[in-house]
């Protein structure tokens, strides 16, 4: 599989040897980030579009485990669009959210705002949901929906790339002029479909890298576009160093020379800006 791998990728990095490793699109003037929208999204089942009917706070008594700070409520809240769902949920829907208090110790007012909702179904049925995080309830906006509609839609797409388990192996190909070179760089992911990056350095050429889906390398492989799921994938949960079990094959120059790649590549794909924890 190596040395063929190796070829088609030869074959097809010639071929766009001008087109830069990494595009990037204008960042959204939303403080909510790309990754902060792919992290709900990803772990939510349910996704819906709601306003806030009832806001009934909850005893204290009755909340023991309710994080410092915070008012729980429980919350009745009308549907307006199921943005993902697979069977749908009804016209209302109920769930629990704990609130943070202001500086005056008053929790926020929330009734009849409009809000996205992310969520999964929950184990009393019904049209009771839970929160698939503390903060999973964020204000609406029409610019807001439209992102997460978007992402959905690349989260269910046939081909959409797995989340990454590790990185199972690397290892460099020198080329057979100085500074000519092949690195090629496995992971595994959640659903067994594989993933792999290939860094690679001609004479004359500057050098750039792209990411293949599945074990065949197709002429569409090239480096993500930024805050896209693929970029989310890899730049948000590779780890910041190739891990050196990671390197079992490959020792001395050349262990060094894809430690060297690796490096290449996140700095090509950047930081993963979060205004939320994960």
């Amino acid at each position: 599989m190596r040395p063929f791998m190796i070829l088609a990728f030869t074959l097809f990095f010639s071929q766009f040897a001008s087109v830069p490793a990494f595009s990037q699109v204008p960042e959204q003037a939303d403080p909510l980030q790309y990754a902060d929208l792919a992290d709900l999204s990803a772990d939510a089942p349910i996704i819906v579009h709601a306003t806030v009917k009832e806001a009934m706070k909850v005893a204290p008594e009755r909340a023991p485990n309710a994080p410092p700070g915070t008012q729980r409520f429980y919350i009745i809240a009308s549907t307006h669009a199921l943005i993902r769902g697979q069977g749908g949920v009804g016209e209302t829907i109920r769930y629990i959210i704990d609130l943070p208090l202001d500086d005056r110790g008053r929790a926020p007012k929330i009734k009849k705002k409009p809000f996205i909702i992310f969520a999964r179904r929950s184990a009393g049925g019904g049209d009771n949901v839970q929160l698939v995080a503390k903060d999973a309830q964020i204000a609406w906006t029409p610019d807001r929906e439209q992102r997460v509609h978007s992402l959905v839609r690349e989260l269910l797409a046939r081909e959409a790339p797995p989340a990454i388990s590790r990185i199972a192996s690397a290892f460099h190909v020198p080329g057979t002029i100085i500074g000519e070179g092949e690195t090629q760089i496995f992971m595994e992911t959640e659903t067994g479909s594989p993933i792999s990056i290939t860094v690679l350095k001609r004479a004359g050429q500057q050098k750039f890298w792209a990411v293949s889906l599945g074990e065949i390398v197709d002429e569409a492989a090239r480096a993500p576009v930024r805050n896209g799921l693929l970029w989310y994938r890899l730049a948000c949960f590779l780890p910041r160093q190739l891990p050196s079990g990671a390197l079992a094959g490959d020792t001395g120059a050349n262990a060094q020379q894809a430690r060297s790649d690796y490096q290449m590549v996140l700095r090509d794909l950047g930081n993963c800006p979060r205004s939320r924890q994960p």
